[in-house]
C-alpha cells in the first residue's frame, strides 16, 4: 500500500516488536495509526470494522436465543452421543463382550487405555486441524469416522480387532470438546460460556441413562450368532452416524458465516461478545501465541488438574464391573447405572448455575463440589463389604466432582485470549486429560479385587489435590488481576486500521477495536480475569 513499510524485525522502533512480537504495517511517516494485515486480526474484525455497531440489551437476548435454538440442540445431542459411544465398552463387559473376545483384565484394560492414549496423540494435530478448516464440516468428517469404527466393533472377536477400532475410536473424538470450547468461545459471551459448556457437558448423564435402557434392551435380544454387546455397537453407531450427517448440514463454522443469522445478526453476534477480550477465530497460526502458551504458568496447573481429576475417570470402564462385585445382577447393575446419570446432570446444572450466579465463584464452587468425592472414596474403602447398598451410595457420591473438571473447562476460556494461544492451550489441557485416563486403567488389577483398595486410595489422592490447584490457580489470576489495575493505560492499539472492500468495491482503511486484534490475555492489557 503506498505510504506504508513494513514493520518487521529489523524496525528502527523495537520496542512493539519486543513487547508484542505482531507482524503490523505502519501506515504514514508519522506512524500515526498502526494498519495490521487482515490475516492477523480476527475474523469478526471484517464485519465490525469502521463503525459503531447499535445494540440493545433485548437485541442482544433475541440473538443469543436464536443461536442457542440452532446450535445448543445439536451440542448437547454430540456430547450425549459421544459419551454413550465411548462407555460402550464398560456397557460391554456386562453384556459379554469379555467372553467373546476372550479378554483378560489386562487385555480389557487396555482397550480404555488406547482410546486416551489415541485422543493424546491426535489432540494437537485435532487442535490445529480445527483452527485451519471449518469447524464444523471437521467435526462431522470426524464423527462419521467415528460411526463407522463404533459398528466395526461388532464385527470383532479378538483384543487385536477391538484394539484397532478403540484406536480410531480415540483419534476422532479429539476433535469434539476441542471444537465445543472453540464453538462455545465464538457464540457465548464469558457468563453463557459458563452454562453452556455446563449443558452440553451434563448430556454424559444423560447418556450414562439411555445408554443403560438401550443396554437393558438389548440384553432381550436374542438372535442366533449375534450376541447383545454386538447390537449394542450396532445401535449406538447408527445413531452416530444420523448425528454425523446433521452436523455436515446444519453446524455452523463461526457467527460470521452461520446459516441461520442474516448479515446484520452475524454483526451483532460478534459485536455481542466484545467485552470477552477474546474475538471470534484467527486462521493464521502465530508462534508468538504459541510460545506465550507454554510460558505461562496457568497452562500447566490447568494441565496438571486436568490429569489428575481424570485419573478417576477410570471409573466409567469400571463402574458396572464394581457395582456388580457388590452381588447385584447384571439386569440391576445395568439398570443402576441409570442412577450415575441422574447426578451428573443434576450436580453440573447446579454447579454452572450457582457459578455463573454468584460473581468471580468458579473455583470455589468447584471445589465444595469435590467433598462428596473424598466422602465417597471414604466410605467404599471403609464400609462392610456386607453392606452393598452403602457401597452403592458411595460409588454414586464419587461421581459429584465431575462439576470440577466441566468448569475448569469453561475457566479455561474465560481466562485465554487470542485463537492460536486458545488452541493450544486447549489441546494441553485435553492432552493431560488424556494422559490421566491413559493411566486410571492400569490401577484395577485382578490382585486388588474386590475391595479394590489401592485403586480407591490414588482416586482419594487425586480428589484432595485436585481443589488445592483450583484455589492456586484463582489465587494466582486474581494476582495479576490487581497489577494489571495499577498499570498505566496501555493506549498501544487505540489507533488500529485495517483494509476493507466498501460496498462500492473501493478498497478503503477503517478502525478496529483491539478486542477484535488477536491479541492475547498478556498482549492485551486491559483483559480482566474471571476468577
Amino acid at each position: 500500500m503506498t505510504g506504508t513499510r513494513a514493520f518487521e524485525g529489523d524496525s528502527k522502533d523495537p520496542s512493539l516488536d519486543e513487547k508484542h512480537s505482531l507482524d503490523i504495517n505502519v501506515a504514514s511517516a508519522d506512524r500515526s495509526h498502526l494498519e495490521f494485515r487482515k490475516d492477523q486480526v480476527d475474523t469478526g474484525a471484517q464485519l465490525v470494522a469502521g463503525g459503531v455497531v447499535e445494540l440493545d440489551h433485548a437485541e442482544a437476548e433475541r440473538i443469543r436465543r436464536k443461536i442457542d435454538w440452532h446450535i445448543l440442540p445439536l451440542m448437547c445431542i454430540l456430547y450425549w452421543v459421544q459419551f454413550m459411544d465411548k462407555t460402550t465398552l464398560g456397557s460391554s463387559a456386562i453384556l459379554g463382550i469379555r467372553e467373546s473376545a476372550h479378554l483378560t483384565t489386562n487385555q480389557y484394560n487396555w482397550l480404555g487405555t488406547i482410546f486416551y492414549l489415541s485422543y493424546l496423540v491426535f489432540e494437537y494435530p485435532q487442535n490445529l486441524a480445527l483452527q485451519r478448516f471449518p469447524v464444523g464440516r471437521w467435526m462431522s468428517i470426524n464423527i462419521f469416522v467415528w460411526a463407522v469404527a463404533l459398528c466395526s466393533h461388532a464385527a470383532c472377536k479378538s483384543f487385536g480387532g477391538l484394539f484397532a477400532v478403540r484406536l480410531i475410536l480415540g483419534m476422532c473424538e479429539g476433535s469434539i470438546t476441542a471444537g465445543f470450547m472453540i464453538v462455545s468461545a465464538m457464540f457465548y459471551t464469558r457468563k453463557e460460556q459458563t452454562l453452556r459448556v455446563g449443558y452440553w457437558f451434563l448430556m454424559n448423564g444423560t447418556a450414562q441413562i439411555i445408554s443403560g435402557f438401550i443396554s437393558f434392551g438389548t440384553l432381550h435380544i436374542k438372535t442366533e450368532g449375534f450376541e447383545s454387546w454386538q447390537w449394542l455397537m450396532i445401535i449406538t453407531g447408527t445413531i452416530t452416524l444420523a448425528t454425523a450427517l446433521a452436523y455436515w448440514f446444519l453446524f455452523p463454522d463461526s457467527p460470521t458465516n452461520a446459516w441461520f443469522l442474516t448479515h446484520d445478526e452475524r454483526v451483532k453476534a460478534v459485536a455481542r461478545i466484545k467485552d470477552n477480550q477474546t474475538g471470534v477465530e484467527n486462521k493464521h497460526f502465530k508462534m508468538e501465541q504459541f510460545y506465550e502458551t507454554l510460558a505461562d504458568p496457568k497452562t500447566w496447573l490447568f494441565a496438571l488438574f486436568s490429569a489428575l481429576d481424570n485419573v478417576p475417570n477410570s471409573l466409567t470402564n469400571q463402574r458396572q464391573i464394581i457395582v456388580s462385585s457388590f452381588g447385584f445382577t447384571p439386569l440391576q447393575t445395568t439398570l443402576l447405572g441409570c442412577v450415575d446419570g441422574v447426578i451428573e446432570i443434576v450436580t453440573i446444572f447446579t454447579g454452572v448455575q450457582l457459578a455463573s450466579r454468584l460473581k468471580n465463584s468458579i473455583a470455589y464452587v468447584g471445589v465444595i463440589y469435590f467433598i462428596p468425592n473424598i466422602l465417597g472414596v471414604f466410605l467404599v474403602n471403609f464400609l462392610p463389604w456386607e453392606n452393598k447398598i452403602g457401597l452403592l451410595f458411595s460409588v454414586w457420591l464419587t461421581g459429584v466432582g465431575t462439576t470440577g473438571f466441566v468448569l475448569s473447562l469453561s475457566w479455561l476460556s474465560n481466562v485465554t485470549a487470542g485463537h492460536t494461544k486458545r488452541v493450544t492451550v486447549n489441546a494441553i489441557m485435553l492432552i493431560a486429560y488424556c494422559i490421566g485416563n491413559s493411566a486410571g486403567p492400569f490401577m484395577w488389577q485382578a490382585q486388588y479385587k474386590p475391595r479394590n483398595h489401592i485403586p480407591w486410595i490414588i482416586i482419594g489422592i487425586c480428589y484432595v489435590i485436585c481443589p488445592v490447584i483450583l484455589l492456586v490457580i484463582r489465587f494466582l489470576l486474581r494476582r495479576e488481576n490487581k497489577r494489571r489495575d495499577s498499570e498505566p493505560a496501555d493506549d498501544t492499539y487505540d489507533d488500529v486500521y485495517i483494509e476493507v472492500v466498501d460496498a462500492d468495491g473501493k478498497t478503503v482503511q477503517k478502525k478496529i477495536d483491539k478486542e477484535y486484534l488477536d491479541l492475547t490475555d498478556i498482549q492485551n492489557r486491559d483483559f480482566r480475569y474471571v476468577l
